[in-house]
């Protein structure tokens, strides 16, 4: 049986982009990562630094595969992310998972 390998062309990149990326946490261990500003974008890491990581391959690939296709690269991304704080109802608050 002859195993077949796909070797990736890697693309030199000169100047740097930043993507902000989403960090979902799992159930059953590890985290899923999101590139809002690339969709279909996605990657997994057992822990943050490994999901980081790549996450950063995954732009990188998807980016290469953009410039193969003669697409556009999309500028850095506007999006920031942040928090809000809401109040409950005193009877909702106990239904919540701290």
């Amino acid at each position: 049986m002859v195993k077949k390998t796909h070797k990736i062309k890697r693309t030199k990149f000169d100047g740097q982009l930043r993507f902000p990326i989403i960090l979902r946490k799992e159930p059953e261990g590890g985290f899923t990562v999101l590139v809002p500003a690339l969709p279909g974008c996605i990657t997994f890491g057992r822990d943050i630094d490994e999901a980081q990581k790549m996450a950063k391959e995954a732009i990188e690939l998807y980016l290469e595969d953009m410039i193969e296709r003669g697409e556009p690269i999309p500028n850095e991304s506007p999006t920031y992310t942040g928090e809000v704080t809401i109040d409950l109802p005193r009877k909702t608050a106990s239904f919540t998972h701290a």
